[in-house]
């Protein structure tokens, strides 16, 4: 609307309106506020008060005018964000005035015009919850709601959201709102201002407009809003914000990013597929979801030609992975092996315990698992796989027998241990063992084809053609072995197979009670969340036709892990299932009861069920109960999901420790170390370090279990020292040094390459099998006595699932390793932040391949390449830039 013509505007209606009133009005004015006023905002308050009086005038044409001028006012007047804008303030005594004529006038123009600059003005007046700058709003002309500024239509939103619920609750129409909500939300888009058009659409329900709205310039903002702010909404709105933000990144052809939002939600995977015919994005894509661990077939659809299809599942199928792994090593000049004395360091450690040779079976046995933790994927080490000299079978058959017993198992599973991911040299090293006439001997080669092949599939599937004839042995080393082996080796595959195998053994009747719970272990990782009914049913019956004496038994309570596994993260769908665990033994019901719900909800981040540990926690009960243990992994479990709820569940363990039972205290540390795992937080690292020295040896054990996991694959120098420390501390302590060793071992995995973290992708997607391996390993630790220290020690190879090498590696598009500057810095959360802000900080250039530790992200220094997918992990593949001119 043009502003008016004349300079002076109260001068055409001299005539129709004797001045007196507004001299009047002006001496009141002088006495009262004339010592605090300039001279500008003197005549300008003047002025206002004359537009007031006009504006009530009966002339349309005055009236008009006034209303302008009025307007022309407010909307020129720039104020500090501080303060209330001059004209507003000076309004403020005659809204009431105003508002009553509003109310006499008859319906016109002028009316609606009336009702705009009121709606202005309530934004200062209206009392709180009145809404009236919406009423007058929506009262008012269709006019542009921009122009009155940003904090109008901040304002405006607040109102409509609060207006929608009330409409809502009492059934009325919502479209005059709705038609308002369209206008703001392209007001917001317009003005970088994603999050607050995405709130408000969340709070009127219909996220759905924002695909209409967003475009090229901002549809990446929009969608990181959406994707960040999903984490901390309930169900089943998380769900759905994911949901836009997929369809926008599938609008805009950013197919990389729908993959991942795809991945998260567990369907689309193959719609992302079909939606291009670019052959390097598919390959691309593959090696996402190999990382993911999702097995998928590559079919027709995703790829015609049948040499594509083969690229494409080979990729899927993470036969790469060893080499990519070994490009790295060779990179950074790792690949001489190491051995267990070159990480215990004991020429560092003064005084006693530097020579201890107490127990010294269980010393080897120590030193087996450290040797296969640092030497993971290298395939050479300097006990199993040196190279003989005098005879054939050489140093290794002498490490191998250096073991007692069950000892000899996971020495043999070591083996697939450092030859991980390479499938086709380490079912060959395996094989003399198979033909061995120890039991426990030929139980660990089986168990360690299982880890060889872990994370990598293959078509013809040599892992299931070898274990499935060892099943049904009847010595039950052998049998735990070749079940176990096929768990690891199968995690997440879903394959009907080994569901009806499994289940056999689990319904066979004769079957002991420890090759009975591994069925249930090895079935829980092979179908992790896919809430398969059947099997949840079999565990179910397995567990109530146990006898008294076998519930008593410390190893059945991975039962019940087994049947959470089914729903690991699948929220809701395990309630008729936990509903059926009320039902059992007294003994067991309340453990699974509790298991159960924190598995099913593990990294939701769900506050609700958070709090329901905690008061589970919170009881004082006597003696004998154990579903605490569960339920204080669970808050770690569930709190992990992002950073906030990770850092308030520390505190929240800080309380236990202090005021808890001795059963909880001794899950706190596990549960600090996968809160934080393979990511030394100084504070959890103080903490535990505090533990380890604790009066329980119960929780020191676990204290000092968990500094291995949160320091796995950081060759992190100051829990190394503590762990040195340690070891001298407890030179007489056989339990205590062997989980020193462990530790040593973890903290060292693969020499620094490898790490546990089931978050990947920016730490927005989490790898089902890495965390129920995980779960797995830790409920195992709850008792550790009876089983990691006893003769189940490797459960602790479950833990394969979740090893992965923290590198980017960059491939050029034939998928040869291409050496190209990244820089490598802190990330940096830039969610809802103006402008264009960095996203890492502190960086460090390097050339590919490169490690990233935990909270890091790389992104290119080159404008060479393009990647191909906007998150720089893992096998990242680079086309050149057709724009880039070499200077």
């Amino acid at each position: 609307m043009a502003p008016p013509e004349h300079p002076t505007p109260a001068a055409p209606s001299e005539h129709s309106q004797p001045p007196p009133p507004a001299a009047a009005a002006k001496g009141k004015g002088k006495k009262k506020d004339d010592d605090d006023l300039s001279e500008e905002d003197q005549a300008l308050k003047e002025q206002l008060e004359l537009y007031v009086l006009r504006a009530q005038d009966a002339d349309p044409g005055v009236q008009k005018l006034a209303l302008e001028s009025m307007r022309q006012e407010i909307r020129s007047a720039t104020s500090s964000m501080t303060s209330v804008p001059k004209p507003l303030k000076f309004l403020r005594p005659h809204y009431g005035t105003l508002k009553s004529y509003f109310e006499t006038m008859p319906e016109s123009e002028m009316k609606k015009y009336m009702a705009d600059i009121l709606s202005v003005l309530a934004l200062t007046m209206s009392i709180e919850g009145e809404r009236e700058s919406l009423k007058y709003r929506l009262l008012g002309s269709e006019g542009d709601i921009g122009s009155w500024g940003h904090e109008y239509v901040r304002n405006l939103a607040g109102e409509i959201a609060q207006e929608f619920q009330k409409r809502q609750d009492d059934d009325l129409p919502i479209d005059a709102l709705m038609e308002l909500v369209q206008q703001i939300i392209s007001f917001h888009m317009k003005h970088n201002a994603e999050p607050e058009a995405v709130d408000l659409l969340m709070e009127v329900e219909d996220l759905d407009l924002l695909v209409e709205h967003v475009d090229t310039t901002n549809y990446k903002r929009a969608c990181l809003y959406l994707t960040s702010s999903s984490k901390y909404l309930p169900a089943p709105d998380d769900m759905l914000a994911l949901d836009i933000a997929y369809t926008i990144y599938m609008k805009f052809g950013d197919l990389a990013s729908a993959l991942r939002i795809a991945l998260q939600l567990e369907k689309y995977v193959k719609q992302v597929y079909t939606s291009t015919d670019d052959f390097l994005l598919k390959k691309q894509f593959s090696y996402i979801i190999a990382r993911h661990g999702l097995a998928m077939e590559i079919d027709d659809e995703i790829a015609a030609d049948d040499n594509d299809k083969e690229i494409l599942q080979e990729i899927v199928n993470n036969t790469k992975l060893s080499e990519g792994y070994l490009t790295l090593a060779r990179d950074i000049e790792v690949m001489e092996p190491k051995s267990p004395e070159d990480i215990y360091k004991v020429h560092l450690i003064d005084g006693r315990g530097a020579s201890s040779s107490l127990d010294s079976a269980r010393q080897n046995l120590a030193a087996t698992f450290v040797n296969a933790f640092v030497n993971a994927g290298f395939g050479q080490d300097k006990l199993m796989t040196a190279p003989s000299d005098s005879s054939s079978s050489g140093s290794s058959g002498n490490w191998l027998f250096k073991n007692k017993e069950h000892g000899k198992a996971s020495a043999a599973a070591s083996l697939g241990m450092i030859l991980l991911w390479d499938t086709d040299s380490g079912l060959a090293q395996l094989d003399k063992y198979l033909h061995s006439n120890d039991t426990h001997v030929v139980a660990g080669a089986l168990l360690g084809i299982g880890i060889v092949t872990c994370g990598v599939k293959n078509d013809c599937d040599p892992a299931l053609a070898i274990l499935m004839e060892y099943i049904g042995k009847d010595d039950s080393n052998i049998r735990i072995g070749a079940i176990l082996g096929l768990g690891i080796a199968y995690a997440g595959s879903q394959k009907e197979e080994l569901k009806t195998h499994l289940s056999a053994v689990l319904g066979d009747s004769q079957s002991p009670l420890e090759v009975l719970v591994f069925s249930a272990i090895a079935l829980g990782l092979v179908f992790v969340g896919s809430c398969n009914e059947e099997i949840a049913q079999s565990i179910i019956f397995a567990l109530m036709e146990r006898s008294e004496a076998e519930l008593a038994e410390p190893i059945i309570r991975l039962l019940p892990v087994a049947l959470g596994l089914l729903y690991l993260g699948k929220q809701e769908s395990v309630e008729a299932t936990a509903e059926v665990s009320k039902t059992f033994d007294e003994k067991i019901g309340k453990y699974c009861d509790v298991t159960l719900m924190s598995l099913a909800y593990a990294g939701t981040g769900n506050v609700l069920k958070v709090q329901k540990l905690l008061g589970i926690c919170s009881q004082h009960l006597e003696k004998g109960e154990t579903h605490q243990g569960p339920a204080v992994l669970g808050i770690a479990l569930i709190a992990m999901a992002e950073e906030l709820g990770a850092e308030m569940a520390v505190r929240s363990l800080e309380r236990l420790l202090q005021y808890g039972e001795q059963n909880i205290r001794r899950a706190v540390p596990l549960a600090l170390g996968i809160l934080c795992i393979s990511n030394p937080k100084v504070n959890v690292m103080d903490t535990l370090s505090r533990l380890s020295h604790d009066a329980d040896a119960d929780v020191s054990m676990a204290a000092i279990i968990s500094l291995g996991l949160i320091g796995a694959g950081t060759n992190n120098a100051r829990i190394a020292g503590m762990l040195r420390n340690l070891s001298s501390y407890y030179y007489k302590e056989a339990a205590h040094l062997f989980c020193v060793r462990i530790a040593q071992g973890l903290v060292h995995l693969g020499k620094g390459l490898l790490t546990l973290s089931p978050y990947h992708s920016d730490r927005f997607l989490l790898s089902p099998m890495a965390l129920g391996g995980l779960v797995t390993v830790l409920h195992a630790c709850l008792d550790m006595k009876s089983t990691i220290l006893g003769k189940y020690h490797y459960i602790l190879y479950i833990i394969v699932l979740a090893m992965q090498p923290r590198m980017l590696l960059t491939v050029d598009e034939d998928l040869k390793p291409l050496s190209v500057p990244v820089r490598v810095g802190q990330a940096v959360d830039v969610v809802g932040q103006a402008g264009r802000p960095k996203t890492i900080t502190g960086f460090q250039t390097h050339s590919t391949p490169v490690l990233l530790a935990a909270g890091e992200r790389a992104e290119l220094a080159t404008e060479k390449y393009i990647p191909l997918t906007p998150v720089l992990e893992g096998f990242v593949i680079l086309k050149k830039n057709p724009e880039y001119h070499e200077e």
